[in-house]
This record gives structure tokens, C-alpha cells and sequence, in this order.
């Protein structure tokens, strides 16, 4: 059979679509995890009366706009029109608060992960659970909306992530993938449930406030990989592809989040492995064999898509400031005339950067555009921060971007691996931290002081992680597990290449977190004092 009939049939495709938080994704693929077309939307969060937020509308659009880029790709290459496909998955930016009434209707404006404004609310319950509460998480944000006593707390009938609103305005059904649900509430990985003995915590607290309902009937109902989540709808179909050429009754995969599909896109869902996600904002995650010795504030407790726990260290920053940086160069260019592609002005500055000295040499970076919990900053004043005898060349402010980049990474993943020294046999880096072969890898290696691979297929990213989990769920043997699955169908004979760490690197980047956390004062005063 080929391509054409493939997609003309649909039955042996999977399509993938990704909600991230500058660009909607989605990619195609056959019953071998190759991808057959690819298409996107770019979009950015607005900052609303101080609430980062998509716009429902555009949330749509923006889906409307990255499938029809899809279709056109397909027809492009095939000359053939996409109405079938075998399984869909919907994946988005974890954790979030998006409040509805028993009409379907949004309460309040929708807030993104983004958002530090739950702190009162993350402390009581990571207090009264005896578990790290990030300020993130769905649940902190309801339970600081009932702390705020916001009026429309008394009419929600349900709140979900975004990746679980899709999904049920396609298939009618609130449920949630585990991963996805474990950055709304505590999971407990030996039912890979919500957490019985912290939800009846939870309705003690909100009772003390007037609160009465059950929270778990707020929120999705948890699945695990594979699990019947529910067919495509007709008005589903339609929503996805108003053109009307969709045709409903497909199964959808449960929706997960952007940490699980970075997980699958990278092989390391079993104990042991661990993977980093590097773009608009940065996370790694690392699962576990043993539970933690304690709670830290700085590192969260998830599960992979098949729900086993995960220590999840999330910043909320990344490359936003490198990429201002990487404007700010190309207007520079471009004001002498001279013609340079953005791709060539990132690799020739990015090599640029390994090329002095391995410390900055008393240059510093901070990217906050948004608050870094995990350092104690509520809010985002980027700044660069310099000794008055710093070397002030371009490769070590270049070099200072790219760590600055992974600083607070680096600052939660030493607990994880100095302090509660916990193995892990392989970390796979992806993202577009990594485009520029050999630079991101190299000092993700330094700041986590491990080798680090990086596959072939990882700047597919979690799009694809959200086909293969879809066509997991449409695999021939349901006896098959995840990890079987994922050795034997997607990852066999997949080519990749690892990085063992510079031990100079290695040196010279403790000692730039080490002047980082001493200057972190500074990033503080500017919060505190310039409004």
C-alpha cells in the first residue's frame, strides 16, 4: 500500500497536535511513527490585568489554522485529501486553570502555567499535604481563587488544563491523561488516581472556606496510556476542520501534557531514564525508583503517561531572553545592510559562546520574563549582571546567555542528583535548545554533569510524542506495554548522539551557579523596586 492510499484509508495513521506556548504543532503519522506531514500556528500568551492567557478565540483559530496547514501539507505531497485518520491526540502546556459552569461557559479568563500569582495558596497546601504544591498547578490556582473569595468560585462545575478542554470539546468526555493530570492534583501511581487521602485533605480546607464539593468531581476523570478516551465527535470534527472533510468516530488518546509527551518523544518513561525539554521554558524529569527523602520546593512530583513517579524540576524560563538577544543581533545586522539568516546568526553565535572561558569570567545571566519559584522570584526582570573586571567579550556574554538559560535547572537538579543522589542511566535532551548541533548538548552535559543524548527524532518534539501515544492506542496487540511498545515499534535502530561532560565545563559552570545564587539579590530588587 502507499502513501496515498495510507492516508486515503486512514486507518493506519495517527495525527499528534501539541498546544505550546509559541507555537500549535501538529504532525502525522503512519503506523511506523514516521511522519507522514507536519503543519503549525504561532501564537503567543497575552499579559491581561497581570494574568498571562490565551484567548479562547484563539485558541480555535489557532487550532484551525495548524490543521489546515496540515491538510495542505498532505495534499501538497500526496495530492490527496486528509478526511480519515486512524487516532488523535491532544497534548498543551501542563497544569493552568480553566474554570467552566454547567453551561460550558468560562468563568474567567483562561491562566497559563505562567502565572505566580498562587503563592499563598501553594504554601497552605503544600504545608497541610506534606507534598511540594507548585504555584502552577490547577489546584493551586482553584484554591487561591477560594483564598481571593472570586465570586465566580460558586458556579464552577468543572476546571481542566487546556489540553483536556480540547479534548473534550472533541469527544464530549472530561477526562484526563495521568501525566497530564498529576500537574492538576497528586496522583498516587499505585492506582494512577487522584490521591484519596490529599483530596479528602483538600475538602476539609475548602470547607473551612464554604466550599462543599467533592473536588475530585471537579476535575477530569484519570486515565492511563492506552485507556478508552472516547471517538470524535461531529461537531468535534467540525470544530478541528470547518471545511466539513474530517469525518468523525475516530478514538482519541487521553490528553497529555507537554512533560508526558517529552517524555515518550524521548524514550524515558521507564525507571531510571530521564529527559530535558528546552524551549520557551525548560523542565526535566527523572523517574524515580524511591520516593524522595522529603519534600523540596524545587522539585515536583508527577508521573509519566503510564504513571509512574517522576521528579520534575520546571522553570518557567528558557530561551526567551536568548532569542531577544539573537533580535537584538539581527537588527544590528540588518541596520548595516548586511543580509544574515536568523539560523546562521543562532549557530554562528551559539559556537561562538564555547569559545572563551568555561566560568563567563564574571558575566551573568538572568532570563526571568516571568517569576522562578523554584529560585524564590515571583516575577520576570531579565538582566545581565557583570563584575566591573568581568571579561566582557561576546563568546562569554554568549556563554552566560546559554547557562543562564539552564541556571535554575541546574539549581534544582543539584538536590536531585548531589543531595538526594539519585542514578539515572541516560538523559535525552530536545527542544530548540538543542538545533544548533553540539552547543545545547554540550552545556546541558556541563549543568547536569552527565551525558546527554539527543535523537534524531527530537525536533519532532511532543506533536510526535502525542501521535505515538496515539497510535498506542490503536496498536495491534493490546497486551503490549508502554515501554515494549516504544523499544520495539518507534525507537528500534533510532539514531542519536551522545555527549559526555567537559570536566572544565563542568568546573566552570558550578562556579557561574555559585556567583548566579549570590547575585540573585539583585534580580529580587528589581522586582521589589521597579514596578
Amino acid at each position: 500500500m502507499n502513501m496515498n492510499e495510507i492516508i486515503t484509508e486512514g486507518k493506519k495513521t495517527a495525527l499528534g497536535i501539541e498546544f505550546g506556548s509559541t507555537r500549535i504543532k501538529a504532525v502525522l503519522v503512519d503506523e511506523d511513527n514516521k511522519v507522514i506531514a507536519q503543519g503549525d500556528h504561532e501564537w503567543e500568551n497575552h499579559l491581561y490585568n497581570g494574568i498571562w492567557t490565551y484567548p479562547v478565540e484563539e485558541i480555535w483559530s489557532g487550532l484551525q489554522d495548524c490543521y489546515a496547514k496540515l491538510k495542505l501539507d498532505v495534499n501538497d505531497k500526496y495530492d490527496v485529501k486528509l478526511s480519515k485518520v486512524g487516532a488523535i491526540g491532544f497534548s498543551g502546556m501542563m497544569h493552568g486553570y480553566l474554570a467552566f459552569d454547567k453551561d460550558d461557559n468560562l468563568l474567567v479568563p483562561f491562566r497559563t502555567w505562567r502565572n505566580t500569582i498562587t503563592g499563598q495558596a501553594a504554601a497552605e497546601l503544600s504545608k497541610e499535604l506534606n507534598f511540594n504544591m507548585p504555584q502552577r498547578w490547577s489546584i493551586s490556582h482553584y484554591y487561591q481563587c477560594i483564598l481571593n473569595k472570586e465570586p465566580h468560585v460558586k458556579n464552577v462545575a468543572y476546571f481542566m488544563t487546556l489540553a483536556c478542554y480540547v479534548h473534550y470539546k472533541m469527544t464530549g468526555k472530561k477526562v484526563a491523561g495521568v501525566g497530564e493530570a498529576s500537574g492538576m492534583f497528586p496522583i498516587d501511581s499505585k492506582t494512577c488516581k487522584f490521591d484519596k487521602t490529599m483530596i479528602d485533605k483538600f475538602n476539609k480546607l475548602a470547607a473551612a472556606h464554604g466550599i462543599t464539593t467533592n473536588v475530585e468531581d471537579l476535575m477530569p476523570q484519570v486515565l492511563v496510556a492506552g485507556d478508552d478516551a472516547g471517538t470524535l465527535t461531529a461537531s468535534g470534527a467540525k470544530l478541528l476542520d470547518p471545511t466539513g472533510e474530517l469525518e468523525a468516530g475516530c478514538p482519541l488518546a487521553p490528553p497529555e501534557g507537554d512533560a508526558g509527551t517529552g517524555m515518550v518523544a524521548t524514550n524515558a518513561v521507564s525507571v531510571g531514564t530521564g529527559n530535558v525539554s528546552a524551549g520557551t521554558s525548560v523542565f526535566s524529569m527523572v523517574v524515580m525508583d524511591k520516593p524522595l527523602s522529603k519534600p523540596y520546593e524545587e522539585i515536583d512530583m508527577v508521573t509519566t503517561p503510564t504513571g509512574e513517579d517522576v521528579a520534575m524540576v520546571h522553570c518557567n524560563n528558557c530561551t526567551s531572553d536568548l532569542n531577544s538577544w539573537i533580535g537584538i543581533f539581527k537588527e544590528f545586522a540588518d541596520t548595516f545592510g548586511v543580509e544574515i539568516s536568523m539560523n546562521d546568526i543562532y549557530g554562528t553565535l551559539y559556537r561562538k559562546a564555547l569559545t572563551e572561558d568555561a566560568n563567563c569570567g564574571g558575566v551573568l545571566s538572568y532570563n526571568f520574563f516571568g517569576g522562578e519559584p523554584v529560585v524564590g522570584v515571583n516575577e520576570g526582570r531579565p538582566m545581565i549582571v557583570r563584575q566591573p573586571d568581568a571579561k566582557f567579550t561576546l563568546a562569554n556574554f554568549m556563554r552566560s546567555n546559554l547557562y543562564g538559560a539552564l541556571a535554575v535547572l541546574k539549581v534544582g537538579n543539584d538536590i536531585l542528583l548531589k543531595k538526594e543522589n539519585v542514578k539515572v542511566k541516560s538523559i535525552t535532551g530536545h527542544g530548540g535548545f538543542f538545533k544548533t548541533k553540539g552547543v545545547g548538548q554540550s552545556v546541558l552535559a556541563a549543568a547536569l554533569n552527565a551525558p546527554i543524548t539527543v535523537m534524531s527524532t527530537a525536533g519532532e518534539g511532543g506533536a510526535w510524542g502525542m501521535a505515538v501515544l496515539a497510535n498506542f492506542c490503536i496498536r495491534d496487540d493490546k497486551t503490549m506495554k508502554m515501554q515494549q511498545y516504544l523499544d520495539e515499534k518507534v525507537f528500534a535502530g533510532q539514531e542519536s548522539t551522545t555527549m559526555e561532560p567537559d570536566p572544565d565545563m563542568v568546573r566552570g559552570y558550578d562556579e557561574y551557579i555559585e556567583g548566579y545564587k549570590k547575585a540573585l539579590a539583585a534580580e529580587a530588587a528589581a522586582v521589589t523596586n521597579w514596578k
